[in-house]
């Protein structure tokens, strides 16, 4: 049992901090006060399923480029569950997410800036693949948010004989700022307020501290890269609007009825 000891102290820990999420979000009266309880528990157990079959897979590289599109098809119907995508949005978020992640993985892979094996592409496809994702939610989001606030200058610009895609330009690209501004600050502020997981992954993988700092800076040029395009592209596929977004609460019943297609 001399193995099961050191996950004691982190199954505590974990209880501890799900504990507080919880009851804070309970506390607060939120709409989903298990929402961080179930995100966690998710997170544990496909964990666990991913240690066990990167154990299998890490050498091989067909079944690590299978791995990528497992997470890329993931990423995609994680956003277009939460935005509550129609068909034709799942498709614009496919288009958008994958032109943005080919096109930064095949710049850092063709230069030799990221060492073309196995492990380094998934490392760097996971990281991407799931930062494009935060990134494509935000947009679209903020986006279906802006237009729905502000329909009447829309309709305005459309009374007026502008296309659907002119009428929604100037908050299209107010989404895509609001979007990037994570990513922005996170680049901004690392080595002063944030540690990044890549950076610390790789000093405790046995990189010096320079090179794990070359690998952390290569990879935060392909967030702002593969976010950049994902979002402005996203934006402008989701921009040719006619009529007004619906409300929050109306879509949601809708998508669960399936009537949103």
């Amino acid at each position: 049992m001399g193995w099961l000891q050191p996950w004691v102290p982190t199954l505590v820990a974990l209880v501890l901090l799900a504990a507080i999420a919880t009851t804070g979000l309970a506390v607060f009266r939120t709409s989903q006060p298990l929402a961080a309880l179930s995100a966690l528990a998710r997170a544990v157990l496909q964990l666990a399923a991913l240690s066990l079959v990167l154990t299998g897979i890490l050498r091989d590289p067909l079944w690590v480029g299978v791995g990528l599109v497992v997470m890329f098809v993931a990423a995609v119907a994680t956003v277009a569950r939460r935005i509550r995508a129609t068909a034709k949005q799942v498709v614009s978020l496919g288009v958008a997410m994958l032109v943005g992640n080919v096109v930064v993985l095949v710049i850092v892979l063709a230069t030799g800036a990221i060492e073309f094996s196995p492990r380094y592409v998934l490392a760097i496809g996971g990281i991407v693949v799931g930062n494009t994702m935060t990134i494509a939610t935000l947009t679209a989001r903020i986006f279906h948010l802006s237009v729905r606030d502000h329909w009447d200058e829309v309709e305005g610009w459309l009374a007026l004989g502008a296309r659907p895609i002119q009428s929604t330009r100037q908050l299209a690209r107010s989404a895509v700022r609001s979007a990037l501004i994570p990513s922005i600050d996170q680049t901004r502020t690392t080595g002063i307020v944030v540690l990044p997981g890549a950076f610390v992954g790789a000093i405790f993988g046995g990189a010096s501290p320079l090179e794990a700092g070359r690998f952390q800076v290569v990879v935060l040029a392909c967030i702002l890269a593969a976010g950049t395009i994902t979002a402005t592209t996203l934006a402008r596929l989701l921009g040719d609007v006619k009529t007004r977004p619906l409300d929050d609460e109306v879509r949601t019943r809708l998508f669960r009825r399936g009537a949103v297609t």
